[in-house]
């Protein structure tokens, strides 16, 4: 097995590991091996995606690794949190939808339904298509060599000209938008985030207009709005951002750890927040900012 040939087990002694995860658009496989080895290993990850096996009993190992997962997710505040503003999006939108996945979700319902779980697979591996795949691979080669190695492998990998997934609509619209809703964490304590909808990072990528506000959100000096706030006695901390949820929709948060007298003014915090974003629209764009913002991320 490819698991047992990167990592240190019986015959093999590789000294490799293997994950991946998925996103809201995209599945991403990764691997690590010894350089002495990556050649082989690089050929067997390669059969992922030219014939991928997906026995019986490797989709049912999958299942319970995902189900295990989602009861662990069960007691995280942040994914309770996550999948709740999910669930007040519009129905209609993929973003709506349960975000990963139970033993109920992909074994009972879909036997209930005479599904195959394994031959729902196979046909979902139908979407996979060279044209939307992008690889990287980092080797001690010369950049010809694994050039090379990279076209000899994976110019098996079908090419069916796919077109990549497009939401037909955003996530959310008028009427889920300025809500105000309250949540009873696992975890004792008082927190607030304020989230709304923002064009996504990754069309503007270069520019990036959500770092900008995000530094000046986030800023703790003299002035700030988490100074102020902190300076009133409701707040320990403040994180902001945006997430890249997809190529088409995402979303900006501005996330607090609240004092319970923070909790008792909860309107009050978010009053302040969309004052401080007012007044930074009225102030308009700085350059200087700017390259602040920019020598930042450099270092």
């Amino acid at each position: 097995m490819f698991f047992e040939y990167l990592a240190c087990r019986e015959k093999y002694q590789h000294g490799g590991s293997s994950n991946a995860f998925t996103s809201s658009e995209t599945t991403n496989f990764y691997f690590d091996v010894n350089a002495d080895n990556f050649e082989e290993a690089l050929d067997r990850f390669a059969q992922f995606f030219i014939k991928p096996l997906m026995s019986q009993d490797a989709v049912l190992r999958e299942i319970k690794a995902v189900d295990s997962e989602h009861k662990k997710n069960l007691l995280s505040d942040g994914w309770r949190m996550h999948q709740l503003q999910k669930h007040l999006a519009s129905k209609d939108h993929p973003y709506h939808k349960f975000s990963t996945g139970s033993w109920e979700t992909l074994e009972t319902k879909p036997k209930e339904r005479g599904l195959d779980i394994r031959l729902e697979l196979l046909k979902f591996y139908e979407n996979y298509s060279a044209n939307l795949m992008h690889l990287v691979v980092y080797g001690k080669e010369s950049l010809d060599c694994i050039q090379s190695l990279v076209e000899s492998l994976f110019s098996h990998v079908k090419n069916t000209d796919q077109i990549s997934f497009k939401c037909p609509s955003q996530p959310l619209s008028a009427e889920h938008l300025q809500l105000l809703v309250k949540a009873i964490p696992i975890i004792e304590g008082n927190y607030l985030k304020i989230s709304w909808p923002v064009t996504p990072n990754i069309q503007f990528y270069k520019e990036g207009p959500c770092r900008y506000l995000s530094h000046l959100i986030g800023h703790e000096g003299e002035g700030s709005i988490f100074h102020i706030i902190k300076e009133l006695g409701w707040a320990m901390d403040l994180v902001a951002g945006a997430g890249s949820d997809s190529n088409e929709y995402s979303f900006f948060s501005v996330g607090m750890r609240l004092t319970d007298a923070g909790h008792d003014h909860m309107e009050d915090i978010i009053g302040l927040v969309f004052k401080y974003l007012h007044l930074l629209k009225e102030d308009g764009i700085h350059e200087w900012i700017f390259d602040e913002v920019t020598d930042r991320h450099i270092v």
